[in-house]
């Protein structure tokens, strides 16, 4: 059996895998992500192929979400405004 995480390295699609909690170790211009980390190995960045907001609720709190290239694969990120965390999801 391959774990989600195995899955997640080779860049394949994780289906019913949600997101998990990530450190993140040091971005670009305040915002844009460079290097995470996450089970234990630290990420860097070399390609950002997408970004956007999500906005939910009435007080504007939401989300700033990334699809990030790295060796190891692609990866959704995002990071909840409101309680400032970072979150992954292997592609």
């Amino acid at each position: 059996m391959i774990s989600g995480r195995a899955l997640a390295l080779t860049g394949r699609r994780m289906r019913g895998v949600g997101y998990e909690p990530i450190e993140m170790r040091r971005r670009r211009y305040g915002y844009i992500p460079e290097v995470f980390f996450w089970h234990g190995h630290s990420y860097r960045v070399h390609a950002v192929e997408r970004c956007w907001t999500v906005v939910a609720g009435p007080h504007g709190d939401g989300k700033l979400c990334f699809r990030v290239r790295c060796v190891e694969g692609t990866f959704e990120l995002y990071q909840d405004l409101l309680g400032n965390t970072w979150h992954v999801r292997g592609m």
